[in-house]
C-alpha cells in the first residue's frame, strides 16, 4: 500500500493506493506540522484515525508533503515517527511546496508557487529543482498573508482599539474574545497558529468593509514584497497560488 499525504497546519489529506495506482481509500487527520507539535501529539493523531490504524502494517511507501518540513531536522523528526507507526514503510518527507508544484506546474516548466493557508510559503521551480529565498522561522515572525497572519492582525486591532466600532462589535459577537480564552489557546493548547487562522474567516465574510479591504490588501502586498519579489524572474514567469486563503 502506498500513502500520499498533503499536510497543512490545520488538516492532512491522505490517499491510499495499491501498486497499480488504484485508490483504496481517502481519509483525513488533523494537521501534522512538526514545528508546533510534539511527537506524542502527532502519534495520537495518527492512532486516532481508523483507516490508518487498521492498515498501518500494510503500508510500504509513504510520501508526505507537509507544512513545517523545510529543514532536515524536521524531516528526520517526522520520518522517525512514521517509521515507528508504519513499520514496513519507506517514508519520504518533503515540504508542502513540492505538492503545490506538482499540482500547478508542468515538469520542465518554470513558475513561482505560493501557498496561502494557515501559514504561507513561496518557491521558484526552474523545471527541475525547487528554489527558496526565504528560510521560514515559523508563524510568529513570518507567514505574511496567511490565515494566522490575518487572525493575529484582527486580534491585535481589536485589543488596541484600532478596529472600527461597528466591525469590532460584530467581531465580539461571533468569537469568544475573552483574554483568558485567547491566552489559553495561544500558550497552552497545540496548534496556536491554527487557532489564529480561525479568525481569518471574519475578514472574508466582511471583505466589503473598508477596514477589511485595507487589511487584506496590506497583507497580500506584504506577501508579494517579502516573498514573491525575492525572485528576479517574478515578473517573467507564471505565479500560481494554492491554499485555503
Amino acid at each position: 500500500m502506498i500513502l500520499i499525504v498533503d499536510s497543512g497546519a490545520t488538516k492532512s489529506d491522505w490517499i491510499a493506493l495499491d501498486k497499480k495506482g488504484n485508490q483504496l481509500f481517502i481519509t483525513q487527520t488533523l494537521g501534522l506540522s512538526p514545528e508546533v507539535l510534539t511527537r506524542n501529539v502527532i502519534e495520537d493523531r495518527l492512532a486516532n484515525n481508523f483507516e490508518l490504524s487498521k492498515n498501518k502494517e500494510e503500508v510500504t511507501q509513504l510520501h508526505f508533503y507537509g507544512a513545517g518540513c523545510g529543514t532536515d531536522r524536521m524531516k528526520k523528526f517526522l520520518r522517525e515517527i512514521f517509521k515507528s507507526y508504519f513499520p514496513n514503510a519507506q517514508a519520504d518527507v518533503k515540504e508542502d511546496t513540492f505538492a503545490a508544484i506538482f499540482a500547478t506546474t508542468k515538469v520542465g516548466h518554470q513558475g513561482i508557487v505560493c501557498i496561502l493557508g494557515t501559514g504561507s510559503n513561496c518557491s521558484y521551480y526552474d523545471g527541475e529543482q525547487l528554489h527558496q529565498k526565504v528560510t521560514s522561522l515559523g508563524y510568529i515572525p513570518m507567514d505574511d498573508g496567511s490565515g494566522n497572519f490575518f487572525g493575529r492582525k484582527l486580534i491585535r486591532d481589536y485589543y488596541f482599539n484600532k478596529m472600527p466600532k461597528d466591525l469590532g462589535e460584530k467581531f465580539a459577537r461571533e468569537y469568544d474574545l475573552e483574554a483568558d480564552v485567547i491566552k489559553e489557546n495561544l500558550y497552552k493548547q497545540p496548534n496556536p497558529n491554527t487557532y489564529l487562522a480561525t479568525f481569518a474567516r471574519f475578514l472574508v465574510e466582511n471583505k466589503d468593509h473598508p477596514y477589511s479591504r485595507g487589511v487584506i490588501d496590506k497583507g497580500f502586498q506584504q506577501f508579494i514584497n517579502n516573498y514573491i519579489m525575492q525572485f528576479d524572474l517574478a515578473t517573467k514567469v507564471p505565479i500560481n497560488f494554492v491554499g485555503s486563503i
